[in-house]
Formats: C-alpha cells, sequence, structure tokens
C-alpha cells in the first residue's frame, strides 16, 4: 500500500478517535453537571445541620418587607409558615386557599409591595388558579408559593404530585420549580422583581418538599441500605447519597436576600411635551384613569394633588375609584357614553378599551385620544377596529400625569365645560335618589338603603365590593371617601373576593373600617371566613343584598328565556350564619326602615367593639339596573 495512502488513513482514524474523545468528554461532563458533581467540588454540604429551606424562605421574605403571608396549612409547606412566624411575619390562615390568594391581592394593591400566599401541593395549588387568574386581569403582584412533591418522586406518583407548572405559565409572569436548596434565595429574588416589573402580576415558585426539610430528615426519608446487594444496590445507594449531598451542597453559604431593581417604563419627556401641547388646545379634555394610576412609584396622594392641578374633568374606575376625595368638583360620575362622545380630548390613563368601554365604540372618532399604558397590547385593545389613539405612549400612568401636570402649570380648561358635565352629573343623581324613594313590591328599596350606608361611612372606610346587581347599584351611589379606599375584583369579574379582600385590607389598614358590600349569591363563596376575621381579630362590616336571587342573571334570562332555572336563591338567614361563626349578626327588614340608621350605626359600634359583622338587609327589586349585561 501506498505510505501516503497509509498516512492519510491513519490521520483520519486519529481524527475520529479525538472527535469521539471529545464527545464522551463533553457527555460526561454534562453529567457530572447534572447530577452537582462539578458544583459539589467547591460547595459542600452540611449534615450535621438541623437548618431547613423554609427559613431562607422567610428571610427573603423578611427582606421584601413582607409582613403577612396568607395561607392554608398543608405538610409540604409547614416549614414555611414556621421560619416566616419566627421572623415576625404574620401568618394568616385562611378557610379556603382562593381567599388566601385574594387577600395577597389586597395587600399588593394596598401597600405597594408585594403580596404573598402559600399553599400545600396538588389541590391546594389548584384551588387557587381563579384568584390567580383574577390578579392577572388586574394587574397585582402576587407570589404565590406553592408545595410539591420530593425533587425524586415528580411524576412517579407521589401524594397530591400534578405538573402543576403548566397551569401557572398561562397565568403568571415567571414560573420555576425550585430543584436545590440553594436556588431557593435567587429564584425568590428573581420572581418578586419580576411581579412588580413592568405591568404587575401574580408569580409562582414551587417547592418540592425535600428543598424545605433539614438534611436529617430528608436523609431518613431517602431509604438507604446500610449493605446494599450487589452492583445495582450500590449504584442505587451512590446515587441517593449523591443527589442528596447534590441538594444541600452550598445551602448556607452568605447570600444577598434582598430586592432587586424593579423596572418601570415611563414616558419619554419628549412624549410627554407633544401631550402638553395637545391638552393646552383642548376645549373639552376628559380623563378616564384606571388601576394603573395607583402603582408605584407614584404615591397616590401626589397623583390627586396634580390631577387637582391639572384641573380636567375625571371620570375614575377600578383602584382608582376615590382618588379625588367624596365631592370633587373634578370626578364625574354619571352620563360617560355622552360626555366622551362630546370631548374633544380624551386621556386613557391606565384605561383599558375592553368590554368596560363598548371596546372603544363610545370614543368618538373627532376626539384626540392619548393613551398611556404600561403594556402595549392592552394599551392599544381593539384600536384596529373601533378607535384610533393619536399618542400611544408605554409607561406608567401614574408617574406620566405627575410630569403632564408639570408641563401645564399654566393650563386651566374651560370652565364651562366642567361646569356643564357636574350639572349632568347632579341631575342623574337626583333622579337615582328619586329612585330610591320608590316602593318595592316587598322588602326595601336597594337604593334606599345604599344611601343610607353612604350617608354614615366614616372618613376612614374602606370599601370592597363583591356581588353583581346590588353591588353594581352601590357603585353609583356609595362614594369612597379618598384614594386606595375602594377594591373590586378587576375586568375579570371574579364573585368571592369578598372576604380575602376585607382580611388583608383590614391588615393593611387597622384603623379603618372595612366593609364589604355583597350579594348574596357571592357571600356564599366566602362566608365561611368570618371563622377567619373572628380568630385573627380582624373586625369587618359585611352589607349582604339579600334578594334570594342571582338577579344580574335573572334581570336579562328571564325576559329573554322566559325561566328563571338555576337563578333562584332563599332569604336565608345570614346573620345567624355569621354568628355562628363568631361573629355579630343583624337583620334588616321593611318594617326597620324607620330604624334604619340606628341598626347600621349599632353594626358599626360592634365592628369598632372588635367583632366581625354582617348586616343581612332583605331587599326587593327596582328598575334601576335595567339593560346592564352580564355577558
Amino acid at each position: 500500500m501506498d505510505p501516503a495512502s497509509v498516512s492519510s488513513s491513519s490521520s483520519c482514524s486519529s481524527a475520529w478517535l479525538l472527535v469521539l474523545l471529545g464527545m464522551l468528554g463533553t457527555a460526561l461532563l454534562g453529567a457530572a453537571h447534572r447530577l452537582g458533581l462539578i458544583y459539589q467540588l467547591w460547595h459542600k454540604a452540611e449534615p450535621k445541620s438541623t437548618r431547613h429551606g423554609g427559613e431562607l424562605v422567610a428571610e427573603v421574605l423578611k427582606a421584601h418587607g413582607v409582613h403577612y403571608l396568607f395561607t392554608l396549612v398543608g405538610g409540604h409547606i409547614s416549614p414555611i409558615l414556621v421560619a416566616s412566624e419566627k421572623l415576625g411575619i404574620r401568618v394568616v390562615d385562611t378557610r379556603h386557599e382562593a381567599t388566601a390568594v385574594f387577600a395577597a391581592d389586597a395587600v399588593a394593591r394596598l401597600s405597594g409591595t408585594v403580596g404573598v400566599a402559600a399553599v400545600t401541593a396538588g389541590p391546594g395549588v389548584t384551588n387557587t388558579v381563579t384568584a390567580v387568574k383574577n390578579a392577572q386581569m388586574a394587574e397585582s403582584p402576587v407570589l404565590l408559593i406553592g408545595g410539591a412533591a420530593a425533587t425524586l418522586q415528580k411524576g412517579r406518583g407521589a401524594l397530591q404530585d400534578i405538573d402543576q407548572l403548566c397551569l401557572f405559565k398561562p397565568l403568571c409572569k415567571f414560573c420555576a420549580s425550585v430543584r436545590t436548596v440553594r436556588d431557593i434565595v435567587p429564584t425568590l429574588r428573581r420572581a418578586i422583581a419580576a411581579a412588580q416589573s413592568g405591568t404587575p402580576g401574580p408569580v409562582f415558585v414551587e417547592f418540592p418538599i425535600d428543598v424545605l426539610y433539614p438534611y436529617y430528615l430528608v436523609e431518613k426519608e431517602l431509604g438507604f441500605k446500610k449493605t446494599p446487594r450487589g452492583l445495582l444496590g450500590g449504584v442505587i445507594n451512590w446515587y441517593l447519597g449523591n443527589h442528596l449531598r447534590n441538594l444541600y451542597a452550598g445551602a448556607w453559604e452568605t447570600r444577598d436576600f434582598f430586592p432587586l431593581p424593579v423596572q418601570v417604563p415611563q414616558a419619554t419627556a419628549e412624549q410627554v411635551q407633544q401631550c402638553v401641547e395637545l391638552v393646552s388646545r383642548a376645549k373639552k379634555p376628559v380623563m378616564l384613569l384606571g388601576s394603573q394610576v395607583t402603582l408605584p412609584p407614584t404615591p397616590v396622594e401626589k397623583l390627586r394633588e396634580a390631577l387637582e392641578a391639572l384641573g380636567i374633568p375625571c371620570f375614575l374606575g377600578g383602584m382608582a375609584r376615590g382618588m379625588l376625595g367624596r365631592d370633587s368638583p373634578l370626578h364625574i360620575r354619571q352620563n360617560r357614553r355622552e360626555v366622551l362622545k362630546e370631548a374633544d380630548l380624551v386621556i386613557l390613563a391606565g384605561t383599558v378599551c375592553d368590554f368596560r368601554l363598548s371596546y372603544g365604540r363610545v370614543l368618538s372618532q373627532r376626539s384626540t385620544v392619548i393613551a398611556i399604558n404600561r403594556d402595549r397590547a392592552l394599551m392599544l385593545r381593539n384600536s384596529d377596529i373601533f378607535w384610533k389613539p393619536r399618542m400611544a405612549i408605554q409607561g406608567d400612568p401614574g408617574s406620566f400625569l405627575l410630569n403632564l401636570s408639570q408641563g401645564l402649570k399654566s393650563y386651566s380648561p374651560p370652565q364651562d365645560w366642567g361646569t356643564s358635565l357636574k350639572d349632568g352629573d347632579q341631575r342623574k343623581e337626583k333622579a337615582n335618589r328619586e329612585k330610591s324613594e320608590e316602593p318595592t313590591e316587598q322588602h326595601l328599596n336597594p337604593l334606599k338603603l345604599l344611601h343610607h350606608v353612604d350617608n354614615l361611612l366614616p372618613e376612614n372606610c374602606l370599601l370592597v365590593s363583591d356581588g353583581g346587581d346590588f353591588v353594581g347599584s352601590a357603585a353609583y351611589i356609595v362614594r369612597p371617601r379618598g384614594p386606595l379606599q375602594w377594591l373590586d375584583p378587576g375586568a375579570f369579574g371574579t364573585l368571592g373576593v369578598g372576604g380575602g379582600f376585607a382580611l388583608g385590607a383590614k391588615l393593611c389598614r387597622p384603623d379603618s373600617e372595612v366593609w364589604i358590600l355583597y350579594g348574596d349569591g357571592s357571600l356564599g363563596y366566602s362566608i365561611m371566613e368570618f371563622d377567619t376575621f373572628v380568630r385573627h381579630k380582624t373586625p369587618i362590616i359585611a352589607l349582604v343584598g339579600n334578594d334570594a336571587c342571582w338577579s344580574q342573571i335573572s334581570r336579562e334570562q328571564v325576559p329573554l328565556l322566559g325561566s328563571n332555572v338555576a337563578c333562584g336563591l332563599a332569604y336565608v338567614d345570614y346573620h345567624l350564619v355569621a354568628e355562628g361563626l363568631g361573629g355579630k349578626g343583624f337583620l334588616l327588614r321593611r318594617q326597620d326602615e324607620a330604624c334604619m340608621d340606628n341598626i347600621i350605626q349599632a353594626a358599626q359600634e360592634a365592628c369598632r367593639e372588635g367583632h366581625p359583622t354582617l348586616i343581612n338587609a332583605l331587599i326587593g327589586r327596582t328598575s334601576f339596573r335595567e339593560g346592564s349585561i352580564s355577558v
């Protein structure tokens, strides 16, 4: 054979050998990395340590200013609850996991920090799905901590083991499963920053049970054999031992627990200036403020001052209700559709053109529309069909309005425009008050009841809305006294938020008189939380508009389809249920109308004395909300 050919063949063989060795080496390194062998060369486990992962979770929460942890207890998460309590975080257990998330949602909205709930694996986690979706649509920064099966038991039929991440990836901004103890701190810090950055929203972190308990307990549960049989037994023992060591390797090394930077989009100076010029030329401007205006970093009191300085008439929705106080001349509550058709400039500050604005159809094509929102997709919703903004700015609405106010110091909208809108408001409210004096076929007129309640509310009240027809009427009549004194579910329209929202609100504002405005249908979701209110000494007042019906549905179903099927309820003695759970109950009937104020004031006094209180108001039906939609 030709020597050159032999040499060439030998070179090819050597090259292939090197490639194979390289591939083998890469595979071995990959396997070593996955098994944690490389990490363990520099970071060791501490088998004799009695510390556990729950302590790290609690330290991160404490460093992020978390004061309350809402939960329904389960063995998967016990180390987190115990460690949190030891660090001074108040652990508040509820009677349903959804309530725990709703309470965390309320804390997030009212405190400006992340709200936190912890629930056990499987059914505990799945019970929170509706509440997490509500937080997503309400743009609330909520951290949900979920227990999970041990890392080695995933997918092997362990108790309550399901794929939890797949449930929450469509709902949450950040989802993660913690695989080792050393990952707890960085994972939680990233999750909390994600919840608060950009458009806020919920995040989910799953904790397998073995990353939360101490080394010695996990070692005991792994079931090592002292004398393994044969090669296979030895390999299994080595694998389990390595898994345990990797689980705790570097677990207790010094780490930074404090918050990562939160990213908030801002309008540019050029965009603000363009808006200044547009507004300064407007003769009939109006603003629609949504919940985003209440988000950090803008303090709500500073925003209120800026709005008053601007002097532009405002419609307030969602968490923005109450932003201008009870009787501001700038706050327009009625005739929104007519006003928007007449306005020559409309500022949508955190307001979305969804069903609440007829998908944008209420906006006039002649109006100059400025939209400002943290979320670009929401800001432009339906803009390709029914409306089109002159300016669309992705940024924080609260900060934008502060800057706009600074740029318009010498601006004052025409006084006759604001006066005409307020006159229209007063005419509509006069008509509503006249309707409240109309007799109903039976029981109390709900509008009259709500007017009496509104007159008796103190300045420090905080209102939670949870219902359909009755609460829809209340939104027109009962007036929040100031910023961040109104909580409603938001765009998802979720029933059942009342117990959790009130719980979180009372903890955040212990000196406030917290009211839940309940429909009798929605009350059924969370009346058991009266037990929670009693145990945790969080006195609230629940006003139940009891018309023995799902009236918002019946109002349409009966005339359209000729049947009241599934809409009827009973005039239940809800006040006795509250008393059975340790609270105080009051019954309000038509025959009590003359002393209505006395009964309401007695309920307020009972609440001030520390008793969770329920007023069971038997109400009749009016035509006030005819034509309102429920789909």
